[in-house]
């Protein structure tokens, strides 16, 4: 939000009211929100009550270091109330509260900084942006689905100053100084028409049993004089799991993580031991939206004796595991742990450790349902390879949870089933890397693997580029780039027999001479090779150099390259259009179409890696000409 085109009215002189304006994309994003966010709107509840709970957890964190705050609270509770004769429906509750700063900078997720970048991938088809939306959360803004106003009273715990926050969701909201306000906040939605039915108290009761039982504060619903408490107020992991049923593991996965899919899985257990702790995490079906953002907060929320310390402590799970959410309570640290101590502690790296474990466990066990199991792939696998390059101390397990796409196969492979796949003589696993699927597999070096049966894994995502530089063997075997095998070919039979390539070698030599000279400084040097088969030409890098694919995705991300990767251009010696050529140049014949063709065919050898053509007005007029030429 920002505080753009203020508008300033003096009412007393006590109290102001100032109008401020959403800034343009967060309206963008509050329009689709009321319009077309959910099939079934009634979820809104479940998000208010969801941060209601949170503001009591947190008063209750910040009284174990203030203590006077106390005697202004009295017992934590969450109050609903309709009211039929003003059509609204009030959520109150005597928890942290917010002041003026909180309400226009924190005031719903949409305004925290994912805002722009969720708007960049935002399609304009309503349908799939509110999937998209629904993986970023909307907390607060979900409100405006049944209310045409909303309006926010709270006055935050340690302070005297209160405030009306006020909007109809149109653009703009207004800020109004109260200090007669109590503690806490109340949300006052005015309901729409055809919302009538939150008014009524059977089916508020439904929804909070559905959605918000497991909130450990007492949910009231208070209709006039009488008051009924309609949650069963016990934090939901503490309970025994045989008395908890798969729909409230998922409406608890919905609530701590403001996700709208299913969990893929749930792992519930107690630990006793040196270390005593619950842990109930979930990992999602879908990716959540911030994923990838630098900024988002760990999925773990931590608790001691179900108090609520954070939900921002990068120390109880790898950066590799960010996608699991979810609950740890233990009992073996002090309700007024501090930040400091939390990152000193050595129970938190004890707790890590363990649910680290359980986590990897419980993954190989789904790894064998493949089917099942590539849906958590597709979904996270980009992520969980962080764990080859991370250095961890479970990075075998890692590996053996890791699956990747491979020549000769649709079905995703894990390296154990690489190693069985491995051709007599092989002594390495070999990989290819690039931008694009289909694009890798018609790169022109994996013709002499092809040729011999030897399979090759095809590596699509950025993270590739990196982890096989720190992990670099599997069990006892070498992960090598095809473009860095050398020799190993050689080593491994062909599955028939190659052409024998009759190219003396006076011809040889001047062809690779004029090459050279025709591309000049794009290449470093000129070579033979028996790794291709059916392609005339084709590019690698010198081992212990940047690989093609690396160099443009740093530059791709506007990253300085000391020095550019080496070029080196390997010939075919057994194909037609190079015995041409060679015979040409000895000939001293048809110089000028010997140099086009040598820039064409090296154009063609940068489309079949991926990379955008220098020149492609020039690739296109030379192209032409050979095409007339044959015509």
């Amino acid at each position: 939000m920002s505080t753009e085109n203020k508008k300033t009215t003096e009412s007393s002189a006590k109290e102001t009211t100032q109008t401020m304006e959403f800034k343009a994309e967060v309206s963008r994003v509050l329009d689709i929100v009321i319009h077309s966010l959910y099939s079934n709107n009634e979820i809104f509840l479940r998000e208010l009550v969801s941060n209601a709970s949170d503001a009591c957890d947190k008063l209750r964190y910040a009284l174990l270091t203030h203590p006077e705050l106390a005697s202004k609270t009295g017992e934590f509770k969450i109050i609903i109330t309709p009211d039929k004769a003003t059509d609204t429906l009030t959520i109150t509750d005597n928890g942290i509260g917010m002041d003026k700063e909180d309400l226009i900078n924190h005031l719903g997720t949409i305004a925290r900084s994912g805002s722009a970048e969720f708007i960049k991938n935002l399609t304009g088809d309503r349908q799939k942006d509110m999937a998209l939306i629904g993986q970023f959360g909307v907390g607060f803004y979900s409100a405006f689905m049944v209310a045409d106003k909303v309006t926010v009273q709270t006055k935050k715990a340690g302070t005297d100053k209160g405030y009306i926050w006020e909007s109809a969701g149109a653009g703009s909201f207004t800020l109004k100084e109260d200090d007669s306000l109590p503690l806490g906040t109340s949300v006052i939605l005015h309901l729409k028409k055809e919302s009538a039915e939150y008014l009524e108290p059977i089916r508020i009761r439904h929804l909070i049993r559905q959605y918000s039982d497991h909130i450990s504060w007492p949910i009231i619903l208070k209709e006039g004089t009488k008051e009924e408490t309609i949650n069963s107020a016990s934090a939901l992991w503490t309970r025994n799991k045989a008395d908890i049923t798969l729909e409230q593991y998922k409406d608890f996965y919905q609530s701590v993580s403001h996700a709208f899919d299913d969990p893929w899985l749930t792992l519930h257990y107690k630990a006793e031991g040196i270390i005593d702790y619950i842990a109930l995490l979930f990992i999602p079906s879908k990716p959540p939206f911030n994923l990838f953002q630098p900024d988002r907060k760990s999925g773990i929320q931590l608790y001691v004796n179900r108090v609520f310390i954070s939900d921002d402590i990068p120390e109880l799970m790898p950066f590799y595991l960010r996608f699991v959410t979810g609950v740890i309570d233990t009992n073996d640290l002090p309700l007024n742990v501090s930040r400091e101590m939390l990152q000193k502690t050595p129970v938190l790296a004890k707790i890590k450790k363990g649910i680290v474990k359980h986590i990897l466990s419980e993954l190989k066990k789904r790894s064998e349902k493949k089917e099942d199991y590539n849906k958590f792939w597709d979904s996270f696998g980009i992520v969980f390879k962080e764990g080859l390059y991370e250095p961890n101390d479970e990075r075998e397990e890692v590996a053996e949870l890791c699956r990747f796409h491979v020549t000769g196969s649709e079905n995703l492979i894990s390296f154990a089933d690489y190693v069985a796949k491995m051709k007599s003589g092989q002594e390495n696993i070999y990989y290819l890397s690039g931008a694009d699927l289909n694009t890798l597999k018609n790169n022109p070096q994996l013709e002499g693997f092809e040729a011999r049966g030897i399979p090759v894994l095809l590596l699509t995502d950025p993270i590739d580029e990196f982890w096989v530089q720190t992990y670099t063997s599997y069990k006892d075997k070498k992960i090598v780039s095809v473009m860095h095998a050398k020799n190993d070919l050689e080593k491994i039979a062909l599955e028939k027999p190659l052409e024998e390539s009759n190219l003396d070698k006076e011809k040889t030599d001047k062809l690779l001479e004029r090459i050279k000279t025709v591309l000049g400084d794009k290449i470093s040097k000129v070579q033979l090779t028996d790794r291709l088969t059916k392609s005339p030409i084709a590019l690698i890098t010198p081992e212990g150099q940047m690989s093609l694919h690396l160099e443009r995705l740093m530059k791709a991300n506007g990253q300085q390259i000391a020095f550019n990767s080496e070029r080196i251009l390997e010939v075919n010696p057994r194909h037609p259009l190079i015995h041409k050529m060679a015979d040409l140049i000895s000939e001293g014949k048809e110089e000028t179409q010997v140099s086009d063709a040598i820039s064409v065919l090296y154009d063609q050898t940068l489309i079949a890696e991926g990379e955008a053509l220098p020149d492609p007005g020039a690739f296109t007029e030379k192209l032409n000409r050979f095409i007339l030429t044959g015509l």
